[in-house]
């Protein structure tokens, strides 16, 4: 576990490996210094989403080029362009697989939650 991460809201971890592979926990637009849900808009919650996924992948001594899957889960389907357009930056060399569904997310004003699973 990182503290450059939010902390689990529920009986879960940020992360577990198994052999070669990293699984991140959803995670969300938290700031893990405040607690709170980053203001702005879909693209600032997706920056800091990835900005935590980040962390907890660095804890396990891996990048985010080191994922293979991710899965997006939106609170509206409308922001999949914006969205995307964030997500483009963060993954320049070859994209890993990748699903994107509308959702009910956990926590109000929550736009977004990510989970992947990274490879050694």
């Amino acid at each position: 576990m990182t503290e450059e991460a939010p902390k689990p809201i529920g009986p879960y971890s940020q992360a577990i490996k198994v052999e070669n592979l990293v699984f991140v926990s959803g995670q969300g637009p938290v700031d893990p210094r405040t607690g709170q849900i980053v203001s702005g808009g879909i693209a600032e919650q997706t920056r800091q989403t990835f900005e935590n996924i980040r962390a907890i992948l660095n804890a396990a001594g891996l990048t985010l080029e080191h994922v293979v899957k991710v899965s997006v889960f939106l609170k509206n389907i409308g922001d999949f362009s914006r969205m995307n357009e964030v997500y483009a930056t963060l993954f320049k060399r070859e994209p890993p697989a990748r699903t994107t569904v509308q959702a009910n997310l956990p926590l109000e004003g929550m736009l977004i939650e990510v989970d992947v699973v990274a490879a050694l």
